[in-house]
């Protein structure tokens, strides 16, 4: 069945290497005939956290935010790119997350972290997992870990070498998870609505 993913990621830097595996999971949850599209903080544009989207009177919002509403409402699943700076998140990607909060409830959330380096922005999405958690989301248990980014992914978002191959065989695995909770959850949201 597919399903409607969106893919977050939140880096506001020049020379941005984490765009490779938002793309490539935008690309390969495609391929396997889900409807994924590409939510990146800087592109959208959100300025640093005044007023959350709720907290404004409705048809209020600035458009930006109003439109990423409505996006983050009729998805079905979420994958977030977390990017690691001084063992924690990128600042754009969780000042994006932090504009919603109702939006995000009873859907699955996965984490693909990346880095430079060979700890694949691990500290990043351990970190991450408790943020989801807190803002209604279930966080599937597979992960992706990405490091180092460059050595794993081409800059037109294909895998390359070793630890390219490496990518391919684990997002079966994690696709296939996330796909589970996202038909688990949708079913029942179908059947029995929301508690709160």
């Amino acid at each position: 069945m597919s399903h409607r993913i969106l893919v977050f990621y939140g880096s506001y830097r020049r020379d941005r290497l984490g765009i490779r595996l938002a793309t490539f999971l935008v690309e390969a949850f495609a391929k396997r005939g889900h409807d994924a599209e590409l939510i990146d903080a800087k592109a959208v544009g959100l300025p640093m956290l005044d007023r959350m989207y709720k907290e404004y009177p409705a048809g209020e919002a600035p458009e930006a935010m109003e439109m990423l509403a409505a996006k983050i409402k009729a998805a079905d699943a979420f994958v977030f790119v977390a990017g690691e700076y001084n063992w924690g998140v990128q600042p754009g990607l969780k000042n994006l997350t932090d504009h919603f909060l109702e939006e995000w409830f009873w859907r699955p959330a996965a984490i693909a972290s990346y880095s430079a380096g060979r700890l694949s922005g691990a500290r990043a999405g351990l970190a991450w997992h408790g943020i989801l958690s807190e803002m209604g989301m279930v966080v599937i248990s597979s992960t992706l870990a990405v490091g180092p980014i460059s050595a794993t992914l081409a800059e037109d978002a294909t895998p390359t070498g070793k630890p390219g191959e490496a990518l391919d065989r684990n997002f079966n695995h994690f696709a296939t998870d996330l796909e589970w909770w996202a038909q688990a959850a949708k079913t029942h949201r179908e059947t029995t609505p929301p508690p709160f």
